[in-house]
């Protein structure tokens, strides 16, 4: 029996009837303006890396090497110097994101989120100010503390405001968001590429997509979970009929988030400790594997180096900006048609077809290079064979974006009972910031060496996530948060985990 069928048969906790009201739908969008800063600042790194004037100040070794005749074109960027520019964000969004659920949960998800933005826009000041490498890394450093504390605060905060009919699609904002900032760090750094301080206005202006998020945030409540969680019942219970609907009777849904809140009080247990026992087991494998394998799909590789991707694959200075452009567009494109059917066919759906869609693409692309450029081929491809990487490029993203672009930020921040639920949230993004470190700070290098089979290395991760997908993600569409439970009974291999659940209705 599908997973929606059983919660209308069962009559389980959390379904009030809820609607899509104005109020939520705008409450939700303004929070989901999160993702423009890390969606900047995954967009803004690859192109201030192809700048002359940049790398003239502060990498001048790397235009050397794009001068030099010899090297390969796989190889022209590869610095372990320049990728740790990129990289030691995410070292910090690591370190913060296993903070930020203790003070998620003390503070409340909105003031992280007002943090989050404070710290990236003193981090995008810093940067576009810089004037050796240490004030470059430093920036670096407080832009990863915000994107840490903005990612674990964010995804949380929708799947605890939205409706559960209307989960996916109002959490998949935070996904178009990100995508939205990384077209606009491209848009940016196509017009900056053009200025000798071009550079310094690309990272600044990183404290513009901070500056809106944070003014976004001021003028949105707390979610309803977190402010009973924190004892302010009255602020909960207004929270409820603002984001609701006046005249909706809200006393049942407060009532059952009061008794969540003091079942979770009453079991007083850390829980980092508390999420190790085998009832959340399954919870806790998901919450590491999915922002694993999202990484591993090479997505946020290419979203950091495209122009340095399309360049080394044969693309002028200006059309490689235009092409990561075009390709940003085209992933913008497919998280807005996930949003309208995610919530009706469902999250394995979604992540089986894009899982396909990807795989077949990513080998494509490595059979054209293999085919045009070979291992050591120092001459641009031809224009044609280019703007089949470019099209084949927006396919592998249209697969992205309607599967594990938005999909890998709710199913960790929707799967976790209320006591657990921070702690999830920041084990899922710290997961997920180690792998992107260890990816960025490898992949040119990984390009230099493995030149065309880099893109069959993620091909075969891809392949593997996918089957996992298959077997081991159950469909959360349509269930209520507090009623999550019911897809890890009834699946065939968790429900040996968590068996017993229901009737002890553990929230």
């Amino acid at each position: 029996m599908a997973p929606g069928t059983a919660f209308a048969v069962n009559g389980l906790v959390g379904d009030y009837g809820r609607g899509l009201t104005a109020s939520v739908m705008i409450t939700c969008i303004v929070a989901a303006s999160g993702g423009l800063i890390y969606g900047y600042d995954i967009g803004i790194s690859g192109g201030v890396t192809t700048m002359a004037p940049f790398l003239k100040k502060f990498f001048p070794t790397i235009l050397v090497k794009v001068a030099d005749a010899k090297t390969t074109l796989y190889c022209r960027y590869n610095s372990q110097t320049l990728t740790a520019f990129t990289s030691s964000l995410y070292i910090a969004g690591l370190a913060s994101s296993l903070i930020a659920s203790r003070l998620t949960a003390t503070f409340g998800r909105r003031n992280i989120m007002l943090l989050g933005g404070c710290l990236f826009l003193a981090g995008g000041a810093i940067n576009g100010g810089a004037e050796n490498i240490f004030m470059l890394i430093l920036g670096r450093i407080l832009l990863g503390f915000g994107v840490g504390f903005t990612n674990q605060a964010t995804p949380v905060y929708l799947s605890e405001m939205a409706p559960p009919k209307w989960r996916g699609a109002l959490s998949n904002s935070f996904g178009f968001f990100i995508s939205l900032g990384i077209v606009a760090a491209n848009c940016v750094n196509y017009g900056a590429t053009r200025l000798s301080w071009g550079w310094r206005l690309s990272l600044a202006l990183a404290g513009l997509p901070a500056i809106i998020m944070t003014l976004g945030a001021l003028l949105i409540s707390d979610t309803p979970s977190s402010l009973v969680e924190r004892g302010k019942l009255e602020q909960a219970k207004q929270s409820l009929i603002k984001v609701r609907g006046i005249g909706t009777d809200i006393e049942p849904e407060l009532s059952d988030l009061i008794r969540s809140s003091e079942i979770a009080k009453a079991v007083n247990q850390e829980p980092f400790a508390t999420i190790l026992e085998r009832q959340y087991r399954p919870h806790l494998v998901l919450a590491i594997a999915i922002p694993f394998f999202q990484q591993t799909t090479g997505i946020k590789i290419f979203a950091f180096y495209a122009p340095i991707l399309f360049q080394s694959v044969g693309f002028g200075h200006d059309s490689a900006f235009l092409a990561a452009i075009v390709v940003g567009l085209v992933e913008m494109g497919s998280i807005l048609a996930s949003s309208t059917v995610v919530d009706r066919f469902g999250r394995r759906f979604l992540f089986l077809v894009g899982g396909i869609l990807m795989f077949i693409c990513q080998v494509s692309v490595a059979c054209v290079l293999a085919a045009v450029m070979g291992l050591s081929d120092t001459n641009h491809i031809s224009k044609g064979y280019g703007i089949l990487v470019l099209i084949l490029m927006c396919l592998y993203v249209t697969g992205f974006g309607c599967s594990w672009g938005t999909l890998t930020w709710l199913i960790p921040s929707e799967i976790f009972p209320l006591k657990i639920r921070t702690t999830g949230q920041s084990i899922s993004i710290a997961i997920n910031f180690a792998t992107t470190f260890v990816l960025s700070q490898t992949f040119l290098t990984m390009l230099c060496h493995f030149k065309f089979a880099t893109f069959l290395f993620y091909a075969g991760w891809i392949f593997v996530m996918t089957i996992f997908i298959m077997f081991f993600l159950p469909e959360t569409k349509g269930i209520p948060l507090n009623s999550m439970y019911v897809v890890w009974e009834g699946h065939w291999y968790w429900g040996r985990f968590v068996k017993a659940q229901s009737s002890s209705v553990i929230p």
